[in-house]
């Protein structure tokens, strides 16, 4: 924006008259001396009014335009300017809220960017009238929202002095009987604690330095679940106040919380058990979550806390965890004390014997992949899920699918994708090609298209993942979530799916048998899972499930192609194939 000094005093504005929308392409102040805060603000809306940006845009731009105009002389000087139009700005009616917020930030941006950004009697001026603009805003002759009330206090640092000089002059408020404005204000801040408006209560306490609300405030908003205006309070009344919320989180069992104070605060010393509790809620969060090289890293070397992931390794059943911290940190004899425990937890969880699957077969070789393919290829129904290592690093690139399970009812092929792209990424593609885009066999998946997506970011060069035909995604055909997978056997089949070797290490070599059993688990459920679903169709809107024929994609494209989700078309006559029990 131009601020040359020969332009003439006043925002001018320009439309382009080619552009249909009568987009404004520019506005400048030379020299504010004699624009007032009205005009300003109406040029202002004007501009907004007229831009042809997306409202976030459109303020960013005029946030900026309005602090590079602050320097161009405006009367009686840029921090007076600025409250005057605050004062003005709600009769611009809508556009007051979003403009009280871009002139209060423009000038705090202005403040920053200048080493002398304006005069001390200027900031006095401005100071009063920012005080006297405090008492209207309480006393509901002024509207705005709260926020605005408190970055005004900030920005022109309004202090218990300047509310006392507003008051002196207020006759509305000495007819309450209001002269001193620490009372004002405290009777104020009761009653913000009364509406629970906590954190402007806070905000305000901490601007004048008030400390009488005392411990029964803060049990208070912990009651009222503000833990975030709890916690600033309890930080400003010091250690003694810190120490409390503690206390009220653990007795809550608020572990999480607990933990973020005590850490954030140094407090650990004070809390040694609660401090160790909520490092075990932690890792036992993690453990959940399948993390169990993440939660490990958590424990830092700590042996208590090895024991107790290694407690939780026993109590999922995650046998080769277990087996690895022990060894790693000479831990063998509490695995030995919990072996009772692990046989019985084992027997919580669906088991590959379970489903009567007589074979898993492990595919890295090309002849091995075409013998796959041929038996795939006469199946008429098929599970399909796919298994890549987690990457922990924020930001970064996904690591490649590893793995893709593909089996009938009886028969799991376990595919090393890396390994036969690598080898022979032609074959792959044709073979893959084959099963995926069959019309005759019915694939099924469970929240697939986060499969599709991830294949076609780690294989973008293989065809047979471009398009997919004959695909029902079993997640559809319920109504109602039940907890992904897992849950979704948990309630289908009457047993749960252990998930705690969703995020091992999927890009070693060989496997593990428990990962390949968790691998061959996932594909096999889903034909399982279907055959009830087919077996038991809705009879009506309360039936938990909807009519699975109608959502078989019935021809899908790579979600490289697509902007918008796949539609689901309803396969009728395909579909009849599949209603009898046989599914090879």
């Amino acid at each position: 924006m131009g601020l040359d000094s020969e332009e003439e005093a006043d925002l001018v504005v320009i439309k382009d008259e080619k552009a249909e929308a009568n987009t404004v392409c520019l506005h400048s102040f030379s020299d504010l001396t004699y624009v007032s805060p009205v005009v300003f603000l109406y040029l202002l809306k004007e501009c907004y009014k007229h831009g042809s940006l997306k409202a976030t845009k459109k303020f960013q731009a005029l946030q900026y335009r309005v602090h590079q105009v602050l320097a161009n002389k405006p009367q009686p000087g840029p921090a007076t300017f600025i409250i005057k139009c605050l004062t003005v700005l709600p009769m611009f009616g809508v556009y007051g809220e979003g403009f009280s917020h871009l002139v209060i930030s423009a000038l705090r941006r202005f403040f920053k960017s200048v080493s002398e950004p304006t005069s001390e009697e200027d900031m006095s001026s401005a100071r009063k009238l920012a005080a006297q603009f405090f008492l209207a805003t309480v006393g509901g002759s002024l509207t705005y929202d709260e926020k605005v009330m408190l970055h005004t206090l900030k920005v022109f640092d309004v202090g218990l002095t300047s509310i006392d000089e507003a008051l002196s002059i207020s006759e509305v408020w000495q007819g309450y009987g209001f002269t001193c404005g620490t009372a004002f204000l405290e009777q104020y801040i009761s009653d913000l604690i009364k509406s629970k408006s906590f954190m402007t209560a806070v905000t305000l306490l901490e601007h004048f330095s008030f400390r009488f609300p005392g411990e029964t405030f803060l049990r208070q908003m912990v009651e009222d679940k503000d833990f975030q205006a709890a916690e600033r309070w309890a930080t400003f009344m010091g250690r003694p106040s810190l120490c409390i919320l503690v206390q009220e989180y653990g007795s809550r069992n608020m572990l999480k919380q607990a933990y973020n104070v005590i850490n954030k605060n140094y407090l650990q010393q004070d809390f040694p058990e609660l401090y160790h509790k909520c490092k075990e809620s932690a890792l036992k969060v993690l453990a959940e979550k399948a993390c169990w090289d993440v939660a490990e890293n958590k424990t830092r070397g700590d042996r208590q806390l090895l024991k107790y992931l290694v407690y939780l390794a026993m109590e999922a059943g995650y046998l080769e965890k277990v087996d690895e911290l022990c060894d790693r940190y000479s831990l063998q004899g509490l695995r030995k004390a919990q072996e009772a425990e692990v046989a019985f937890v084992q027997k919580s969880f669906l088991r590959l014997n379970d489903l009567a699957v007589e074979d898993v077969i492990w595919v890295d070789e090309v002849n091995e992949l075409r013998k796959a393919t041929s038996f795939l290829e006469g199946s008429r129904v098929v599970g399909i899920d796919c298994e890549w290592k987690p990457n922990y690093i924020k930001g970064s690139k996904q690591n490649k699918v590893s793995i893709m399970q593909i089996g009938s009812d009886t028969k799991i092929f376990i595919l090393d994708l890396i390994k036969l792209y690598n080898d022979a990424s032609e074959i792959l593609d044709n073979c893959l090609s084959q099963i995926l885009q069959s019309k005759s066999t019915l694939k099924l998946g469970y929240n697939f298209q986060c499969d599709v997506k991830q294949l076609a970011l780690s294989y973008g060069d293989l065809k047979c993942f471009e398009r997919y035909d004959m695909l029902l995604d079993i997640q559809n055909v319920f109504k109602e979530p039940f907890g992904g997978l897992a849950g979704l056997t948990k309630k289908i089949l009457g047993v749960s799916l252990n998930k705690t070797r969703r995020n091992s290490d999927w890009e070693q070599r060989p496997l593990t048998q428990n990962q390949l059993e968790y691998a061959a688990l996932d594909a096999a459920v889903l034909i399982h899972i279907f055959r009830h679903v087919r077996d038991h169709p809705p009879h009506d809107s309360s039936s938990e499930t909807v009519q699975w024929k109608s959502h078989i994609v019935s021809h899908m494209e790579s979600p490289k192609k697509l902007k918008k989700k796949p539609k689901c078309h309803s396969t009728q006559t395909s579909a009849s194939t599949f209603n009898k029990p046989s599914d090879n």
